[in-house]
């Protein structure tokens, strides 16, 4: 046996496992710029009109949207005044802006037009597309509930909070190439004419139009499955294929209003935001079970 051979042989397996880690470096660093890209993408669109009042009531529509529908406080926090969502070396620094006209904030300086752009596109007035904001779910809101949360959001008293914009880190170019969700601008059909919103009521289309921002964890579908922003976390079947197909309108009721499931189960507000969902009206919450009742059974996923 040739006493070089071993040598050889670790040579050569050295010598390939460079050149793979070479061309996985090579390909990360393609996958960076590709995602850098995307992320700093600019989008050119015509925002539709919508009109804005300053009466009472609609401003309320607009409080009860904010906090017991569209979850904005879930991000931009309880004050409305922006928060940090994110902030490390991998992800990079995700700061939901202070929407108020206090210092820092976007109230000030935003038109209704700006509002419109980033609620319903998902675009900011710079024409960037925002990073983690559902707005592929908010652009089913019809434009009279469109108008009364700018109008609310026009109302709110102003803070001073000052954020660092948002900046993108290597891991958050990654995910914005492979799930294209994070960046919702990239989803969504900017030019798709606006469909009349359904009449308020105690009716499955009613709850389907209610429930869309429930999509943005149980799926298109309602089958459940990890969480987009945390993979370790499932959202469950809420099909009558699933745990809620032996519940009946009250035990939903109740489990949204107490957080607390029939099965004694509670549920975890960070993962499941019941305590903004029990600030529905009975109608509101009765009108999505009829709609989640009228769903086929999935079959989990």
């Amino acid at each position: 046996m040739n006493r070089n051979m071993p040598k050889k042989a670790l040579k050569w397996a050295g010598i390939a496992f460079g050149g793979l880690v070479g061309v996985i470096v090579i390909i990360l660093v393609v996958l960076y710029f590709v995602g850098g890209s995307r992320v700093n993408k600019t989008y050119d669109i015509e925002v539709a009109s919508v009109a804005v009042s300053n009466e009472a009531g609609a401003i309320e529509r607009g409080r009860h949207f904010v906090e017991a529908i569209a979850l904005c406080q879930e991000c931009h926090g309880e004050n409305l005044a922006g928060d940090v969502l994110e902030d490390s070396f991998l992800f990079g620094e995700i700061m939901p802006s202070n929407l108020t006209s206090g210092k820092g904030g976007v109230g000030g300086a935003y038109t209704d037009a700006d509002f419109a752009r980033a609620i319903r596109h998902g675009i900011t007035r710079e024409g960037k597309g925002i990073i983690i904001m559902p707005s592929e779910q908010y652009n089913v809101f019809g434009d009279e509930d469109l108008g009364a949360i700018i109008a609310y959001l026009r109302s709110l008293p102003p803070v001073d909070n000052e954020l660092p914009k948002t900046s993108v880190g290597p891991l958050a170019r990654l995910i914005a190439l492979l799930d294209s969700s994070i960046i919702a601008a990239q989803v969504i059909d900017h030019t798709a004419p606006r469909r009349p919103s359904p009449t308020p009521g105690v009716t499955p289309e009613y709850g389907e139009y209610l429930a869309t921002i429930c999509t943005l964890c149980h799926g298109d579908d309602f089958r459940g499955g990890p969480v987009p922003d945390d993979r370790n976390v499932f959202a469950p079947n809420i099909t009558q294929g699933g745990t809620p197909g032996t519940w009946s309108e009250a035990d939903f009721i109740n489990t949204i209003r107490t957080g607390v499931t029939p099965g004694r189960n509670q549920l975890d507000e960070e993962n499941m935001p019941w305590n903004r969902f029990r600030l529905m009206t009975d109608d509101e919450l009765r009108a999505i079970w009829s709609f989640l009742s009228s769903l086929p059974a999935v079959p989990p996923g």
